[in-house]
């Protein structure tokens, strides 16, 4: 299948109204973080998740929700968290969300800390480091899908981190991006275009339960480095 069968989009697709879709999930993301406290579960996060969309006008998810919590945050989008996890004072989690807004698809994610947690902290930071780093080569070398999951790679492994080879990146567009069948971005052997791929980041510690997940459009608008 050649890339620009890979980047097929709906006859209703507007890179304008994707920035829009990747804006407002952002601002759903920050607004969730709003409500994460010490002691809450992550089902108890979801339930709050889902005011913060109504609040915001999310149209519909594209895909469930994810929050992870302590040594959850371990584990891949298709593992199943252990459910008696809960948020400690000095701990860490991450929020992964697919929202559509205007018929288009946003899907952001990002790493929180609570308390004094110095490794659970620089853990989150990498994991943004990389991201952007990452990104940057995309933008400045044009590097294909896979060459850039190499350098992901090697990159975490300079940092001191394990990358999950499960998170490969995505597809989106207008909804339902899933009838064009994009694949992985990790399998994509030629550029990948602006505004079309999710790129995803998720690290662990090389020896404590816990890691750190980023996630953004792939795109030239560089936007600001979100923080915690």
């Amino acid at each position: 299948m050649n890339s620009t069968t890979l980047e097929a989009v709906g006859k209703r697709y507007d890179a304008t109204l994707m920035q829009h879709a990747r804006r407002k999930s952002w601002a759903a993301l920050y607004g969730i973080r709003e409500r994460m406290r010490p002691g809450i579960s992550e089902d108890e996060a979801k339930v709050e998740a889902a005011e913060v969309f109504r609040e915001l006008g999310t149209e519909r998810l594209w895909h469930p929700v994810l929050i992870r919590i302590g040594a959850n945050t371990t584990k891949t989008y298709r593992e199943k968290s252990d459910p008696t996890v809960r948020l400690g004072e000095n701990d860490s989690y991450f929020i992964d969300i697919g929202l559509v807004f205007d018929g288009h698809e946003g899907d952001v994610g990002d790493t929180f800390v609570t308390g004094h947690a110095p490794e659970q902290r620089a853990c989150a930071e990498a994991a943004r480091t990389l991201f952007h780093e990452v990104a940057d080569a995309w933008r400045t070398q044009g590097l294909s899908g896979q060459a850039l999951y190499a350098f992901t790679d090697e990159r975490a492994q300079a940092l001191g981190y394990r990358l999950n080879h499960a998170v490969k990146g995505h597809r989106v567009c207008d909804f339902p991006h899933a009838i064009h069948k994009g694949g992985d971005l990790g399998a994509l052997d030629s550029t990948p275009s602006s505004g079309l791929w999710i790129l995803e980041i998720q690290i662990a510690h090389p020896s404590e339960p816990f890691g750190a997940f980023y996630e953004d459009l792939l795109c030239h608008e560089t936007g600001t480095r979100h923080a915690q």
